[in-house]
């Protein structure tokens, strides 16, 4: 793998809350830090494949997903993109080699991250549901890790979402249907087409009233503790076993804190009478979903989301579920 250089000084590489006009809070975070476009832009060498072929970088990613949100959303207040980035990938010139750290100077400095994540918030398109304040959010994922740059250039992966960010905790609220985990294209026009094609076929109105519904169904203290049993159960499951129930991505960490913030969360805590209704036990499976990684956060959103839409429905129409019985 070699590497494109551009202007590549480092020295402001992470951005404080007030650089920027972005939406406030932390929709993810395990491992990032946040950082700003023009830092992407001026700052960052590009990677590039075997054969010298340049990846589309993270900065053209998120230019063409902000023309695109910009083109569906006209004469809306829409705010800079919130980006975090991780697995930081450092070098040095040629001229550098064998000098000690601390004599290196910031041109001679690089840099790049191997992971991104952002999304663009429209704060006036809200929406409220259970009495928390939803703003619609587009955004997406990179995750370089996942491509082999040893090789010459292919088709390059791409994660993108449109969904909600509840105001209330800055939990994001993706579905299957407003995910596309695998975008595989080969120019920037193409990652706009399949962009704009996600936006177009997101059916607002299913998801805000799946949404809506989860308020309708609740666990007591008993159901509570049986669900996050099998939840920890599930993963220790033979293949045969784990045929014909929900695929949960959580992981066990993840699962005990759904458990510590059903006593502690702010919001989303139980009831006075100990039971807890499925949107806030959703909530508190997205909030746990922010110590995942960048390349797995979209996914377990998701599946989050289907999640807690399985057991109600299950509770809906009385049948069996396996994390319920």
């Amino acid at each position: 793998m070699e590497l494109i250089q551009i202007n590549n000084t480092i020295d402001n590489q992470v951005i404080s809350e007030d650089d920027v006009t972005i939406s406030q809070g932390n929709f993810i975070e395990a491992n990032t830090e946040k950082v700003s476009l023009s830092h992407l832009k001026r700052e960052c060498i590009i990677p590039v494949y075997s054969d010298n072929e340049s990846t589309i970088s993270h900065a053209q990613f998120i230019d063409a997903t902000n023309e695109v949100v910009q083109a569906n959303f006209t004469e809306t207040k829409i705010l800079q993109p919130n980006i975090r980035v991780s697995h930081v990938i450092k070098g040095r010139i040629p001229s550098a080699i064998g000098k000690p750290v601390k004599e290196l100077r910031p041109e001679e400095k690089t840099i790049y991250y191997q992971r991104t994540a952002f999304m663009i918030e429209v704060p006036s398109l809200t929406e409220n549901v259970n009495n928390n304040k939803l703003s619609l959010t587009i955004g997406g994922v990179r995750a370089l890790n996942q491509e082999n740059l040893y090789s010459k250039r292919n088709l390059e992966k791409f994660k993108v979402f449109i969904g909600f960010k509840n105001l209330v905790c800055t939990n994001l609220c993706i579905s299957t249907d407003g995910l596309n985990a695998d975008i595989r294209v080969s120019s920037v026009a193409e990652l706009k087409e399949k962009i704009n094609e996600l936006i177009q076929q997101f059916d607002k109105e299913r998801f805000l009233g799946n949404m809506e519904r989860m308020s309708k169904f609740h666990l007591n203290e008993l159901q509570f503790a049986h669900t996050i049993g099998k939840m920890r159960m599930h993963q220790h499951l033979n293949k045969e076993e784990k045929k014909g129930k929900f695929a949960l991505a959580l992981n066990d960490n993840q699962i005990g804190t759904v458990v510590k913030n059903y006593y502690k969360d702010t919001n989303f805590s139980r009831s006075n009478n100990r039971d807890i209704n499925l949107w806030s036990f959703y909530n508190l499976l997205t909030e746990a979903n922010k110590s995942s990684y960048i390349d797995s956060n979209l996914e377990r959103n998701a599946n989050a989301f289907e999640f807690a839409t399985s057991l109600a429905n299950s509770m809906q129409s009385k049948t069996a579920n396996w994390f319920l019985n």
